[in-house]
This record gives structure tokens, sequence and C-alpha cells, in this order.
């Protein structure tokens, strides 16, 4: 039995048709194996394989290295496919179509403008063209008798100084498919404070923003992301545990000691944007033990923290939401209410407008059973 076909403890329907919120997926990372090489030739790009299934796998192990900058490495090649407004729009709309198969209702398309310029197009002309490639998706899924929204969450490069041209970007295509703001890329050494000024426009303009963050740089990071960052959300966050302390008494009981950060995003309820496999290979989190059953996930869960469900980056993990629930589900015996909680939990940190963000939570509890 596939992963898509599991049924969980609480519900009949199949793990891969749950509804399900995606908030953390490149577009960039989120490619088909086969569209790589069928742009690859007219873009001048050398692959390391030719076929598809070769290429899938060479992707998974150079990506499972367990340093970030090697991980990040890889994603030259998919860049270099995405110079043209044709290209983007074509993978623009297949990757919305592949949320749709995995039971995504709602995806934020996470990418950054500024790396597809190579070939002429300009700032503005390459986001219209992801969102050609977006309208075309959901037209084309509705018509088929489906359901799904989608939106860009327009990213600039944190090793670069493009970070007030890049929010000005965000904010004129607001109202044109631009559902949020993001900076991604090498965390270590380049703090959100780098991009200060932009974040204060965007938060005088009320524009959500979310910031990679505690992925790679440790509290700091998060603290930044928070204070400087405005942030309303922290992509990734799994070093926030690093704040956690975690005793055994003698009486077999856990005693749990927060600290101020921590207890500050548990209090306010700032959503965690994981990303179980992705974290797993860029060794994200190390001291709360070896693989899957060693992510702080569970602790931050069980805690009360708002922990959402992602894939980060589908090509590179060989992943689908539905695969990153399946593990969590064999790692920590979760059952269907926990799964729809990370989805409500997940809509409910939508960059969306209060009546849209309840309309996915009501289609999260009848796709669940519960109505």
């Amino acid at each position: 039995m596939t992963d898509a076909e599991r049924i969980l403890p609480g519900t009949r329907v199949p793990l891969g048709e749950l509804p399900k919120i995606s908030l953390h997926d490149h577009l960039d990372g989120g490619l088909r194996a086969q569209t790589i090489i069928d742009l690859a030739p007219a873009a001048g790009v050398e692959l390391p394989a030719d076929t598809a299934e070769a290429l899938e796998a060479w992707f998974l192990e150079s990506c499972s290295s367990g340093e970030l900058v090697d991980y990040l490495k890889t994603f030259d090649i998919t860049i270099a496919v995405m110079q043209t407004a044709e290209n983007l729009t074509r993978i623009a709309r297949e990757f919305v179509e592949d949320l749709a198969a995995d039971g995504v209702i709602y995806g934020e398309l996470r990418w950054a403008p500024e790396q597809h310029l190579q070939q002429g197009l300009t700032l503005d002309q390459a986001v219209e063209a992801v969102q050609a490639g977006i309208d075309e998706a959901v037209d084309a899924i509705e018509a088929g008798g489906g359901w799904i929204r989608a939106g860009q969450l327009i990213s600039a490069m944190r090793q670069n100084d493009r970070g007030m041209e890049i929010a000005e970007l965000a904010l004129r295509h607001r109202d044109a498919g631009a559902h949020g703001f993001d900076i991604a890329g090498p965390e270590k050494g380049f703090p959100p404070s780098r991009f200060a000024d932009a974040f204060d426009l965007l938060a005088r303009e009320s524009f959500p923003v979310t910031v990679h963050a505690g992925e790679a740089d440790g509290l700091e990071s998060i603290r930044s992301a928070l204070v400087d960052g405005h942030a309303l959300r922290i992509g990734h966050g799994v070093c926030i545990a690093d704040d956690i302390e975690l005793e055994e008494g003698d009486d077999e009981a856990s005693y749990v000691t927060l600290g101020r950060l921590a207890q500050w995003i548990k209090d306010r309820g700032i959503p965690l944007e994981t990303s179980p496999s992705s974290n797993l290979q860029t060794a994200a989190f190390t001291a709360w033990g070896p693989g899957m059953t060693g992510h702080p996930f569970d602790v931050l869960y069980q805690l009360g923290f708002r922990v959402t469900v992602n894939t980060d980056n589908r090509l590179m993990s060989g992943t689908s939401l539905t695969r990153e629930v399946a593990l969590l589900v064999d790692a920590f015996g979760y059952d269907a209410d926990d799964v729809e909680q990370f989805m409500v939990n997940a809509a409910d940190a939508a960059f969306l407008p209060l009546e849209d963000r309840e309309e996915l939570i009501e289609r999260i509890i009848a796709g669940f059973g519960r109505a």
C-alpha cells in the first residue's frame, strides 16, 4: 500500500485524498524531473542524468550531505531552466497541478524572481509569467471538478542587496497573486536585520511576511526574524527546540522549561513551517536524536506550538506533502485527529483574508469526515 492509499485511524479517507495546506514549498525546488530534461537543451544546461528516474535520484543524493550550502547548490540546475516566461509559466502550471494531485487545496509558491532575469526578463514579467501558470492550473482543475487556491510568496535572496526592490515588487503585485514576502538562501551570516528597511516598509503597508530562520543559524536568527522582520510565520524554525529544556525527574515524569524566545513563540501562536525530510537532509536538528524520530516536531506539537507540515523542495527531497505526513505518522503514531490539526494550523496561518481561511478550515473539516 502506498502512502497515498493509507487510511489513518479516525477517518475513512485515504491519506492522499485528505485536504492539505502547503505553506513552505519552493517553486524552483518542485520541478518535475522530466520537465528539466525537456527544457535543458534549449537552456544550454548539461544534466548529470538523462532519465527522469536517474535525475530524481541524483537530486536526492546530492541534497543529503547534511549541509544547507551543499543542498542549495543543486538549485543551479533548476534555476537555469527557469529563465524565460514560457518556461516559468509551464513550471508554475505543473507545480499547481502536482499540488492538486496530492490533495492540496491551498498552496503558496515560494520563489525569488531576482534569480530569473538572465535572459532578459524584468522582475515584473517574471512574476506575471508565474501567475499565468498558476491561473491556468487553477482554471483547469476547477473545469475538471476539482478545487484549489494558490498564490506567490515573493522571496528576496538574503545574500544579495535587493531587499527593498523585491519588497516593492511584492507590493506591486499584492492584488495580482502575490500573497506574501520572504527571504531565502544561506541563513548563516545573512541575518534578517540586513533587510530591516524592506521589512519596515512591508509592515507599514500591512503586507504579510514569513522568514526562513532557525534552520541553519540558531535562535538569534529566529529572534531577528521576529524583531527585524516582523515575521508572522517562521520558515522551518526547528532550532527553537534549542530553547527548550527537557529533564527526566526521579518520579519518571518529564519536566519542561521554555526559554523566553520559545515561550514567546508558543504563547503567541507563531506558526512554524517545519519540513521534516528537508530538515533531516540539512541537519537542521541534531540534539534530539537521529532520524525522523529525532525531529523535534513531536516535542513542539505536544507542548502546544503551532506546527505545520511542509515539503520545502519536493524534487530535492523526493517527497510530497502526503509523504511528509506519512513520515510523521510512522515516527510518532499520529492519527487523523492530529493530521487534521496540522492542516487547520496551516490554513489558519495562510496569508489570506480571514473569510478565506475560514473556508479552508471548513473544507478541511469536511474532508476529514467531520462534517
